[in-house]
């Protein structure tokens, strides 16, 4: 029988479609195993090859913890809300609902005919209302509640309410985004609308003005990742920050959870740093100066109250309330300049420029500890969002405040012996304090001549706090997500607006669906695409949308025309994995405490802070909230890398139609051109697929070196615009979806970035072949036999068994491909075709080829799939080696090889070594000085 493997894997994809082998139920008999892959946004473009490596990872994990007997959760489903299908209907009119569904049945298809175990009977869609739903749910939730620091867990915000009408704000020790005071009494004075106000502060989700990347040609706000370079990521349009009214969430209140979340998972260092730098927790001080001649006064925060001796100038972000209270008329129209230009670069353009700019506000604060007053700048390398978006500025210890200083002519002022004010002498954490006090420091002031940093840093604190002039804190640089959109294609929020204040729909009539609209752009006032929806209003006595023109703000009130973002329907999908179809609760508890969490995850390093982030928060909140089972959602992460694309290139002589080859190039003036790697085979081009690629090149001539056209290559990233971007149909229909699959493993460790090359994936695909070749001969005839294994045989699949149970469990998929290869080659040379030894080696090489190994298994007799086997256990006893072949030497030098028994002993082997022959003539009769052994490798004469 030939192995035809186009018709071997549409059998078997069909097969476990119709006996659900995918599918599976929750089992208390078996240990559960949770397998997770970041779920793809599905774009027209489709898949190309680097899409399915990390599926292809996971799905090798999945089949071989079933092997183990284990009960695998392998699900897939797909993120659809985003601003890609939105842009595209405003582009052509066609609704977003409409695309998306055409780019998933697209997906799909390529998924399906690539073999993943998935269970599709659980696939979910983010733009499915049985599924928002419940992100909605969770989004009331978080409305309704607040979070007690004391407790560190999310409460209702009815105990709030509670402490108000009791004891006001006294002894109150919640997150908020301002601290408050007021009494009991102050609170009950308050009106309705003024007391909701008020809650805003508390909810973990909330309404506020907050710092934002507004895209006006977009009409909406987008996030970090969707900005590159100033401008939108889709289109190309110009960015700039500004303050909007925003929907976000309180993350920053569970900072520290976050943080110590970190040690009870199994994530590289790297990934688990990038999440602490991220969130960003720092030991300080907040203190108070107040502004020369002004009743204002503004709070700073600092790691490094010691330095407040060495505080030359004061710097407030561009954004920070305190710019408009503290310009002065005459430096108005430079600040108003300044800010202006600042607007067009976001905060990560802003961390990451290290050039200098800012500009002088006409204000001097005091500082507190010594009098001075001190000059109040502006500069876009403060931002508003971290601290109290204002610093105190010690040049001598910090490089960016040093460069500040230094482009603009300010003091700089050394606080520790010995510090030579350089470059290289920032930030300096030992030596001795000295020059304080300063001189107008108030009599018994604070002293820190002699003493260490961390003494210093200790006494400031103390003084700090006792003196009133301020407070010990602790900050991070985690902010608060920004949760709304001004886009159509999203999750609507169950909100409608009552005097101007939000109010949540009640969950039994969840969930509110997407509205029709007739343009996915804003209005002609502003106002965002549901905007144009003529139906968007809540009957809060019938419970239902009805249209725009019923408002009466009685019982009828408008709906919000923001929508979520893309992250909100991506941060709690996997706990929705675990029960799709339930319409009462987002999961049962009791499947929820059978999977608990997932397992292993694989995705991109792209998410390693915001998905990451925000899905571990949304966890922790639903732990609050009883509903998850674990604190942390993600057990296990590996990061696959990045599969780069192999560009090709023709050479044309310019101001010709002619293209030379690779080696003869350099003989002419040419100029090298991008060509579709899809027309090109080992570099050889397709001469008449060339022509037929474009019709400029249909008069094509070429040079030719040996009667063929060599291309030139690079490493480049795969896209479309290089024309180096690899369809995974083409591969699987020339060589079949388990070629494809053990190739993308082959290419390299999962977690490394690597170039896609299709010169190497022949040789994969002969491998699959000499595989079959061990069940047929060339004639096709059947040759397995139950004769009994040889020892060489059984050393050869255990040697493998061995290697590859090692290299799953540790992601080394590529050298488990070589192993294979290797174990194939030795059993063909053996000419080995018993069932003893080809059996286990179905079972070991199914993750990987599932379809082929399907066939064979089948073949072998076998009434069930290959996945229900028991992966086999290696035995040590095959590995041994029962004679050990020596290299002997004479002073050093290798001079023949023998062979002892493997237990034989060191004198033993001296003495026969010795005996031989051909010692003789090497030792010249003279009597060695010492025989050194090394067990099981080398015997070396001393002469």
């Amino acid at each position: 029988m030939e192995y035809n493997f186009r018709d071997i894997e549409k059998k078997w994809q069909k097969q476990w479609v119709d006996h659900k082998t995918y599918q599976v139920k929750e089992d208390e008999s078996k240990q559960k195993f949770y397998v997770l892959n970041m779920f793809p946004y599905p774009s027209g473009a489709g898949l190309h090859v680097g899409h399915p490596l990390g599926y292809i990872a996971s799905d090798i994990y999945a089949r071989y913890k079933r092997l183990q007997g284990f009960n695998v959760l392998n699900p897939m489903g797909y993120d659809a809300y985003g601003l890609p299908a939105e842009q595209y209907a405003i582009q052509t009119g066609q609704h977003p609902a409409i695309t998306t569904v055409k780019n998933i049945e697209r997906y799909r298809e390529q998924l399906d005919k690539i073999g993943f175990s998935f269970d599709w009977s659980r696939e979910i869609r983010t733009c499915d209302p049985e599924y928002y739903h419940w992100t909605q749910w969770a989004f009331i939730k978080m409305f309704n509640s607040y979070y007690c620091n004391d407790e560190q867990q999310a409460r209702p915000i009815e105990e709030l309410i509670s402490a108000f009408e009791t004891t006001g704000t006294e002894g109150m020790n919640v997150a908020c985004s301002e601290e408050l005071s007021f009494t009991a009494d102050e609170w009950k004075a308050k009106s309705e609308k003024e007391q909701q106000e008020i809650l805003m502060n508390y909810r973990i989700a909330y309404l506020g003005n907050t710092m934002v990347n507004w895209c006006p040609d977009l009409g909406t706000v987008l996030a970090n990742d969707e900005v590159v370079d100033g401008v939108s990521e889709r289109g190309g349009y110009p960015v700039i920050q500004k303050v909007m009214r925003q929907w976000c969430l309180r993350v920053s209140a569970y900072a520290q959870r976050l943080l110590d979340g970190l040690d009870t998972v199994e994530w590289t260092e790297s990934l688990k740093e990038t999440q602490r730098n991220w969130i960003g927790r720092s030991e300080g001080a907040e203190m108070q100066f107040k502004v020369k001649d002004s009743d204002i006064e503004f709070t700073i925060f600092t790691t490094r109250a010691d330095t407040v001796f060495g505080v030359t100038f004061m710097v407030l972000a561009p954004e920070s309330e305190l710019v408009a209270q503290l310009t002065t008329p005459a430096q108005q129209a430079e600040v108003d300049a300044y800010l202006e230009r600042t607007k067009k670069r976001t905060e990560r353009e802003r961390i990451a420029d290290r050039s200098v700019s800012g500009v002088f506000s006409g204000s001097y604060a005091i500082n507190p500890l010594t009098n001075e007053a001190i000059p109040v700048w502006i500069s876009d390398y403060v931002l508003a969002g971290y601290g109290t978006g204002a610093i105190m500025a010690v040049p001598a210890h910090d490089s960016r405040d040093y460069a500040f200083a230094k482009h603009f002519g300010l003091e700089i002022r050394p606080l520790i012996e010995g510090c030579d004010i350089s470059e290289e002498s920032f930030d300096a954490k030992e030596g001795i304090m000295m020059n304080s006090p300063r001189p107008g420091t108030p009599e018994g002031g604070l002293v820190l001549n002699g003493l260490t940093v961390k003494e210093a840093i200790a006494k400031t604190k103390e003084y700090i706090k006792t003196t009133g002039l301020g407070r010990v804190k602790v900050n991070f640089r985690l902010r608060d997500a920004i949760f709304s959109r001004q886009r159509y294609w999203g999750e609507p929020f169950p909100v409608y607006y009552k005097d101007g204040m939000p109010c949540t729909i009640e969950e039994a009539y969840l969930p509110l669906e997407l509205p029709e609209v007739a343009k996915f752009l804003p209005t002609e006032t502003g106002e965002p695409p549901l905007g144009h929806a003529t139906k968007w209003a809540w009957d809060t006595t019938h419970h239902c949308v009805v249209e725009n023109e019923k408002i009466d703000h009685v019982t009828i009130f408008p709906l919000e025309l923001n929508t979520m973002p893309g992250f909100a329907g991506s941060s709690a999908y996997y706990l929705r994995y675990m029960d799709p179809h339930n319409n009462q609760a987002l999961v049962d508890p009791a499947i929820d405490r059978y999977w608990q969490s997932v397992d292993l995850y694989v995705g991109g390093t792209e998410h390693a802070t915001g998905h990451l982030i925000y899905s571990r928060f949304w966890n922790k909140f639903l732990y609050d909230m009883g509903v998850s089972i674990t604190e942390e959602p993600f057990q296990k992460l590996v990061n696959q890398g990045m599969i780069q694309g192999r560009s090709n290139f023709v050479y044309r002589i310019k101001n010709t139609n002619t293209f030379v080859s690779l080696n003869l190039k350099d003989q002419y003036d040419t100029t090298p051109i991008h060509v579709d790697v899809n027309i090109v085979s080992n570099d050889i081009l397709d001469l008449e697929a060339f022509k037929a690629w474009r019709p400029e090149y249909e008069t094509a001539e070429f040079i030719l070196e040996d009667g063929k056209y060599i291309c030139g290559w690079a490493v480049e990233k795969m896209s479309k615009s290089m024309f180096n971007v690899v369809n995974p149909d083409m591969i699987v229909e020339k060589y079949g979806a388990d070629t494809l699959r053990m190739y993308e493993m082959f290419l390299g460790p999962v977690e490394q970035a690597k170039p896609w090359d299709t010169n190497g994936i022949d040789g994969v695909h002969r491998f699959i072949r000499k595989f079959w070749s061990l069940f047929y001969n060339r004639n096709g005839e059947y040759t397995v036999t139950d004769e009994p294994a040889t020892k060489d045989e059984l050393k050869s699949l255990h040697k493998l068994i061995k290697k590859v149970t090692g290299d799953i469990e540790q992601f080394s998929y590529n050298t488990s491909v070589s192993a294979f290869m290797i174990c194939v080659n030795e059993l063909s040379t053996l000419k080995c075709s018993k069932k003893e030894i080809l059996e286990p080696l179905i079972i070991t090489l199914a993750p990987f080829a599932p379809h082929v190994c399907e066939e064979l298994w089948d073949t072998l007799g076998h009434t069930t799939s290959v996945c229900d086997a028991q992966w086999p256990a290696f035995n040590e006893e095959y590995l041994k080696e029962d004679v050990i072949n020596y290299t002997i030497s004479f002073n050093g030098k290798a001079r023949f090889n023998m062979e002892f028994p493997a237990d034989a002993a060191s004198d033993a082997i001296q003495t026969a070594v010795l005996a031989d022959k051909r010692s003789q003539k090497w030792t010249e009769g003279k009597t060695p000085k010492k025989v050194i052994v090394v067990p099981k490798k080398i015997v070396n004469v001393v002469i």
